[in-house]
């Protein structure tokens, strides 16, 4: 037998934790949880849901904190989901300093703790402020508006799964056209969310001209990372919203959670992109466009508009539109794109 002959390339496809897949790749290449010295921010035992995006989201967002800050950090957690299902009383699966505060006022306290800090003379200590769509576009807005304004220096974090999911599926002003929740039944001649309502926070935070906002997305964990790991590095105010789907509000199997993420970045309906004092500088080129349709079929949120027989094409037609005019916006035809 030749040499060559002998020789076999080996695959390793679980690439997602410290695996011997993982050790074998390039240590630049691996993703916080791959390493040796990763935190666990979050540990075992907490009470998320299967399939639970935002948990995913939350860990890798703080262990890359973590792991740019060397440790010196501090979380301030508004109420939420991950507050609820991280923290029952009188148990934590938190492992760093992390604070609990009011459902609206999670920038305040953190540009508080920041100051403290800054008092004490710890400039070594960085604090992050987290929340859900509700506690940042609805009920903390104007407390994260005060923050960007005053350019504290913080970094807060939404994790965005697009309604008020731990009070029952109500919508939020992050709830995306023609989704059914509790507040927006799938009945009537518009069934769902209305069309012309709800915030664009990342938008909203640009306007503030702070040093930096981006998006990201569990389906992209490397790019989470880095986005995270880059804001650590700066002064002042910073904003990082994350899409983090849903499988009991969205109505999506538990293991679709990545698959939807993905299919959102690739239609266009949620753009990656980074700006730094309100200009955009960066954008995440979709390697595979694809039809809203894809993305929207899969969650029952969605299922009115797929009735056989009743096919909603006007509102998948101006969902569509929505997605056009991102990917024209944010430019986020690459080269990598196929027609």
């Amino acid at each position: 037998m030749s040499e060559d002959s002998a020789l076999q390339r080996v695959k390793f496809y679980q690439t997602g934790t410290h695996t011997v897949g993982n050790r074998l790749m390039d240590e630049a290449a691996r993703s916080v949880q791959a390493s040796m010295d990763r935190s666990n921010a979050i540990t075992s035992g907490h009470r998320a849901c299967q399939g639970c995006g935002e948990a995913l989201g939350a860990r890798y967002a703080l262990d890359a904190a973590m792991r740019a800050t060397e440790g010196q950090l501090v979380a301030v957690n508004a109420t939420g989901c991950l507050e609820v299902f991280t923290t029952p009383s009188p148990e934590t699966s938190w492992q760093i300093p992390w604070l609990h505060s009011l459902f609206g006022n999670a920038p305040a306290v953190a540009t508080g703790v920041a100051a403290a800090m800054r008092r004490k003379g710890r400039s070594d200590i960085k604090v992050v402020a987290q929340g859900g769509d509700g506690g940042t576009t609805d009920i903390g807005f104007g407390c994260l508006s005060g923050m960007f304004e005053r350019n504290d220096d913080v970094l807060y974090i939404c994790y965005d799964n697009e309604a008020y999911m731990n009070t029952g599926v109500q919508r939020s002003s992050a709830t995306p056209p023609t989704a059914r929740t509790a507040t927006t039944p799938a009945v009537g001649t518009a069934p769902g969310n209305v069309f012309g309502t709800g915030k664009n926070l990342p938008l909203i935070a640009m306007a503030h001209n702070i040093p930096y906002v981006a998006t990201a997305s569990v389906a992209d964990l490397h790019d989470l990372e880095d986005k995270v790991e880059k804001a650590m590095a700066i002064e002042g105010s910073r904003y990082i919203h994350i899409m983090v789907p849903c499988p009991l509000g969205w109505g999506s199997a538990p293991n679709a959670t990545i698959s939807l993420a993905r299919l959102a970045v690739e239609s266009g309906l949620f753009p990656l992109f980074e700006a730094e004092h309100g200009q955009v500088t960066r954008s995440h080129k979709i390697r595979r466009r694809v039809p809203v349709e894809d993305y929207l079929r899969p969650q029952r949120r969605f299922a009115h508009l797929f009735k056989k027989g009743h096919e909603d094409t006007e509102s998948l037609a101006a969902l569509q539109r929505m997605a056009d005019a991102n990917i024209e916006r944010f430019n986020l035809m690459g080269e990598r794109q196929t027609p």
